[in-house]
């Protein structure tokens, strides 16, 4: 009788003895590639993502090695902490898509893109304006998902007439962008950045809108 594993398949031969050795190992591996990420996102959000790697790994309660080998160059650590943030931001623009505000629903996103680009200090440009120039990469990948997103909220708010007719997708983002940069480094950041977002949607405001 073919024994059934924990994830419920079953196994086609017998176990085989020298294989044992090795399931600690890979649930090591993924308990600290665990730690790392979750340290790393800790040490990004307060330091920025120049935050020193040996830390990170002291914090996790690793060796350096263990984090160059799960992480061979910081861009690898930045991308593992930033997947489920940016992925988060990609469903928020979509579920957005549907409100009923259509001018609040841009607002609300672009708020919140900015809080991401604050949040992870030096990763504003490459994230909601830089990776414009790059052709290949995670991060290209993910600046065209969240380009689409915003494009979209932006041309349904223009469509319904709430938002000036001329106002331009790479415009907007790339503002957003210059606003997180130019407050990224300020003792009150994100009240600075809240008050810049406020402007720049006034000036997006169509004036002849039902708002």
């Amino acid at each position: 009788m073919s024994p059934v594993g924990k994830d419920g398949l079953v196994a086609l031969a017998g176990p085989d003895p020298r294989s044992h050795p090795e399931r600690p190992r890979r649930a090591d591996a993924r308990r600290n590639q665990g730690l790392l990420v979750e340290q790393a996102r800790i040490a990004f959000a307060e330091f920025g993502v120049d935050a020193s790697l040996d830390e990170i790994a002291r914090r996790a309660g690793v060796a350096s090695g263990t984090l160059y080998r799960h992480f061979p160059t910081r861009l690898d650590l930045i991308e593992a902490v930033l997947a489920g943030q940016i992925a988060e931001l990609i469903d928020r623009g979509r579920e957005l898509l549907t409100a009923e505000d259509e001018f609040d629903a841009l607002a609300t996103w672009l708020r919140a893109a900015l809080t991401h680009a604050l949040t992870y200090r030096g990763l504003s440009a490459a994230v909601m304006s830089s990776a414009l120039d790059h052709e290949n990469g995670v991060m290209s990948t993910w600046h065209a998902e969240l380009f689409a997103v915003g494009a979209a909220l932006l041309a349904r708010a223009r469509e319904s007439g709430v938002v000036a007719a001329d106002a331009d997708e790479t415009d907007v983002l790339k503002m957003v962008g210059a606003i997180a940069w130019a407050t990224q480094d300020t003792l009150d950041s994100s009240a600075r950045a809240d008050r810049l977002l406020a402007l720049l949607m006034n000036g997006l405001r169509h004036r002849g809108s039902r708002l």
